[in-house]
């Protein structure tokens, strides 16, 4: 008798733990829900939202998280998670085969090649010191210059950097002001292509290129002092070996050969460098370059397509929601991802690298990095929010990791589009919200 007592009362008490545990979540619930029903802000466009509780491995709250959203730069977290699976520790710099007298090599759409910020080198050093003659293969690439969607009258933005198989120093012109007030520019290869224009009157100092070329016209009017200009140049197998011979001072051929099944490989830059510099200032060229790079190692060739049709199959085709995946940097709006496969793709990150620490280390962090240095204020010093953001015109997002106060560790994905506000007011209520769960959950 003692005994089934006890049993009872052990039920008992379960049920009730378990009722204290529903209830808890539902009032979590309910004060979420209240955040976005109270918001004039979030009410005059299309909004999704979803909040995942990684501990208790629950969704906290969702609104509209299985609906399609324009991603922008968070398709980075999916080009993040393909390259976390198929590449190594090392990003490779180039392919090659020696044959007699002459060194042979292919590109692998290593994105830190002289790169501005990861000044990979040793493949570079590689060629420079081979005593062999050096023969370029410009064979395996598969796409266009530009990724599917994009907009092409963006093409003299810095931000729009065409895609090759061997990119060199981020495939931007750096077009800047010395100390005498002379327009220059880097690589200074690019210099015989400036061109002063009188018939181009631009309400202040810029250049321009051409479309389809690269001559950069520049107006008839004093260079400021601290000007400073980034430009994407035309690509070109022609270009890409004067840029190469430029740099090595010697010459490099051009051979029409396929990739042999018998060629080496040099490794550049650390990956978790490269997946950093990705991530927190949200860089596109390096993000298309990177799967072109898992393309080189899976499939011996580089075709963005090939990558995330894999990717789609192999890694994440448990999503709840199949995602419409076009580039690899977001800059398409043919893109779609809706906000509950995003929590999904965020917990197969953090298995994937498995340290908690690490993977904040490479994503922007609210109130100290990346693009959301400047968006959140950190809890008495301390950093409580680690996401990706994506934007374009008229469309913003979120997506990560947020630590409460309590110590909960939750994933986010907050999606808006289809707004007409500065994208400042989106944002401040996106942080006002964000900021009010580490407080109260």
């Amino acid at each position: 008798m003692l005994k089934t007592t006890f049993v009872f009362l052990l039920m008992i008490c379960g049920l009730l733990l378990f009722s204290d545990t529903i209830y808890a979540r539902t009032i979590k619930k309910r004060k979420i829900k209240r955040q976005f029903k109270h918001s004039l802000i979030m009410r005059d466009h299309f909004t999704g939202f979803a909040l995942y509780d990684l501990d208790d491995q629950k969704m906290i709250y969702e609104l509209n998280a299985d609906k399609y959203f324009i991603p922008a730069s968070n398709t980075k977290l999916f080009t993040f998670y393909t390259c976390l699976k198929m590449l190594g520790d090392s990003i490779p710099a180039l392919r090659y085969e020696l044959r007699n007298d002459s060194l042979v090599f292919w590109g692998t759409g290593d994105p830190s090649f002289l790169h501005s910020d990861l000044k990979g080198t040793k493949g570079l050093d590689f060629l420079a010191q081979s005593n062999k003659k050096l023969y370029y293969a410009a064979t395996g690439y598969k796409n266009n210059f530009f990724g599917a969607g994009w907009a092409w009258d963006d093409y003299n933005d810095y931000y729009q950097a065409e895609i090759t198989g061997f990119p060199i120093e981020d495939n931007v012109a750096l077009l800047y002001a010395d100390g005498n007030g002379n327009l220059q520019v880097k690589p200074s290869y690019l210099k015989r292509f400036l061109n002063r224009d009188t018939s181009y009157h631009p309400d202040r100092f810029r250049v321009r290129r051409d479309f389809l070329s690269n001559n950069f016209a520049y107006p008839v009017m004093p260079v400021p002092p601290n000007f400073r200009q980034e430009i994407p140049w035309k690509t070109s197998v022609e270009l890409t070996l004067d840029l190469l011979q430029d740099t090595l001072k010697k010459p490099v051929c051009p051979i029409n050969m396929p990739l042999s099944a018998s060629a080496k490989t040099i490794y550049n830059t650390s990956s978790r460098v490269v997946y950093k510099r990705m991530l927190q200032p949200s860089d596109n060229f390096i993000a298309e370059q990177l799967l072109l790079t898992c393309s080189s190692v899976k499939f011996n060739s580089l075709n963005t397509d090939s990558v995330i049709s894999y990717s789609k199959i192999h890694f994440l085709n448990d999503l709840p929601d199949e995602p419409q995946w076009v580039d690899g940097s977001g800059l398409s709006r043919l893109n779609l991802f809706t906000p509950r496969s995003i929590i999904a793709l965020l917990q197969k990150i953090k298995e994937q690298v498995n340290n908690d620490s690490l993977l904040y280390s490479m994503l922007p962090a609210g109130g100290a990095t990346g693009t959301l240095k400047n968006a959140y204020k950190t809890d008495n010093g301390q950093v409580f929010v680690w996401a990706k953001t994506g934007s374009l015109s008229n469309n913003y997002n979120q997506s990560g990791y947020l630590v409460t106060r309590k110590g909960k560790r939750l994933a986010f994905s907050f999606m808006n589009n289809n707004f007409t506000r500065p994208v400042k007011e989106i944002r401040d209520e996106m942080v006002r919200i964000m900021t009010y769960i580490h407080e109260e959950f």
